[in-house]
């Protein structure tokens, strides 16, 4: 709890932020999950399914910003990257 001057505001205040850090916290820790997955799929060099993992990663992206959890530059970064992994992994498969 947070060392401020205060009553009852305050207080309820305290346990919002609470809530509010926790719930972006679950969300945080799927983004990085499905980043992890997304990425691991792709190094085994399994398109199709490194293609539906980047699908729900994008969506979870997308949803994360509109809540605020995370900024959309980061987002776009995010995406940008997962993207060249992906297209890095199509253009290996195509020369093998």
């Amino acid at each position: 709890m947070a060392n401020i001057k205060g009553g009852r505001a305050a207080r309820k205040r305290d346990r919002q932020n609470e809530k509010a850090r926790k719930r972006n916290a679950v969300c945080k820790a799927k983004l990085h999950d499905a980043h992890k997955k997304l990425f691991k799929a792709a190094d085994a060099g399994a398109k199709e399914d490194a293609e539906k993992k980047l699908r729900d990663f994008v969506s979870g992206l997308d949803k994360a910003v509109k809540r605020g959890i995370i900024t959309k530059n980061t987002a776009d970064r995010k995406k940008s990257r997962a993207q060249l992994k992906i297209n890095k992994m199509a253009k290996a498969e195509a020369a093998k």
